[in-house]
C-alpha cells in the first residue's frame, strides 16, 4: 500500500511539473507569436509613414520646382506685363482712349496672374494629400508602446510641417529609421544575453 501512495506521489508530482512546464511553454510561445505580429504590425506602419513623407516630400519638390524659383517668377512677371501690353495694342486697334487702353491691359494681366495663381493652389493642394496620409500614419505610431518610436514620430511629423527644411527632415527620417529598427531587433534570449555580458 506504501508503494502504491508513493508510485501516486510521485506520479502527481511529476504530472503537476508536466502541467506547469507546459503552461510555461504555451505562454512563452503565445508571447513570442504576439511579439511577430506587433513587430510586423509597426513594421507595415513604419512603411506606410515613410511612404507618405516621401510623397510629401516629392510634392513639395515639384511645387518648388515648378511654382517658387525666380526664374518662374520672372517669367509670370514678363507673361503679365506682356498680356498688359497686348491688351492695351487691341483696345488701341479698337479706337480705345489712353485710359481704356490701360484698363484692358491691366484686365489681360489680371485675368493671367489669377490664372497661375489658380493653378498654384491646384498644385498646393497637391501636396495636401501626402500631408494627410502621412498624419494618417503618424497616428497609430503616437500609440507605440516603445517610448523612442513615439519621440521619433513626433520629431518627424514636426519635420514634416516644414518640409521645406530638407536637412531637417533627413535627420528626423534618419532617427525615426533607427527608432523602428531598434523596436523591431529580435530580442536576445537570456542565455545570449548573459553570454554577451559575461562571455564578452
Amino acid at each position: 500500500m506504501n508503494k502504491l501512495i508513493e508510485l501516486a506521489n510521485s506520479s502527481l508530482v511529476s504530472g503537476a511539473v508536466v502541467a506547469v512546464l507546459a503552461a510555461w511553454l504555451t505562454s512563452r510561445s503565445r508571447n513570442r507569436q504576439d511579439r511577430q505580429e506587433e513587430i510586423g504590425a509597426l513594421r507595415v506602419r513604419a512603411d506606410a509613414m515613410t511612404v507618405a513623407v516621401m510623397e510629401l516630400r516629392g510634392a513639395a519638390a515639384v511645387n518648388r520646382v515648378l511654382w517658387e524659383g525666380p526664374a518662374v517668377r520672372g517669367g509670370t512677371f514678363l507673361l503679365a506685363v506682356l498680356a498688359a501690353a497686348g491688351g492695351a495694342a487691341r483696345a488701341r486697334i479698337t479706337g480705345g482712349s489712353d485710359v481704356q487702353c490701360g484698363l484692358v491691359g491691366f484686365g489681360q494681366a489680371a485675368e493671367l496672374l489669377s490664372r497661375e495663381r489658380r493653378a498654384t493652389k491646384q498644385t498646393a493642394d497637391a501636396v495636401r494629400e501626402p500631408l494627410t496620409r502621412a498624419a494618417t500614419a503618424a497616428a497609430p505610431l503616437m500609440r507605440c508602446s516603445d517610448p523612442a518610436v513615439v519621440d521619433a514620430t513626433e520629431q518627424l511629423m514636426n519635420a514634416v510641417a516644414d518640409v521645406e527644411n530638407t536637412a531637417r527632415l533627413e535627420a528626423a527620417l534618419e532617427a525615426f529609421g533607427g527608432a523602428i529598427n531598434a523596436a523591431t531587433a529580435p530580442r536576445l534570449s537570456l542565455w545570449a544575453r548573459w553570454r554577451a555580458e559575461w562571455v564578452g
